[in-house]
């Protein structure tokens, strides 16, 4: 049996899990580029997700704590897509994906991890980018520090 060592797991592994909601508490806390928020809307903003799917992953959330889609304003709704357009040009620009997975999560059984705080994901693809470690090795590869893509996704955004 082959043995694949990802040493810088074993900090997410024990550390506290963080008993607040990142969503409302991080952005109140002006440290956003240590709590990795690329771009500040109006009613939303855009974040970066510190334990990804692919590189790029990002999400977008209202500033206010809702947790149901259809508790959204129409002004929160129209932000949070301009933003997730915002996002994916950011995405395509600098990181040239094949496509995008884009989705909101609602309830625990819908994979929410976190379910009182609305989300939109947005994680690029790119062909190939499944291949056998996950299959096999129940293993995802990251090739990229998130502390890198945030950025260099922030840099773009600001460009755009």
């Amino acid at each position: 049996m082959e043995r694949i060592f990802a040493p810088w797991r074993i900090e997410y592994i024990r550390s506290p899990k963080y008993e607040g909601c990142i969503f409302c508490d991080f952005p109140s806390e002006n440290r956003d580029d240590e709590r990795l928020i690329i771009y500040r809307g109006e009613k939303s903003f855009i974040i970066m997700n510190n334990y990804p799917y692919n590189p790029g992953h990002l999400m977008i959330a209202p500033y206010r704590h809702v947790g149901q889609l259809e508790e959204l304003s129409h002004e929160e709704i129209d932000e949070i897509m301009n933003l997730a357009s915002l996002a994916v040009r950011a995405i395509k620009k600098s990181m040239n994906p094949d496509g995008f997975n884009m989705g909101i999560n609602i309830g625990r059984v819908a994979g929410a991890g976190i379910e009182d705080h609305i989300h939109l994901h947005i994680v690029p693809r790119w062909n190939g980018d499944t291949n056998f470690m996950p299959v096999l090795a129940d293993v995802k590869v990251i090739p990229e520090a998130v502390e890198e893509t945030f950025k260099i996704l922030k840099e773009t955004i600001n460009s755009l």
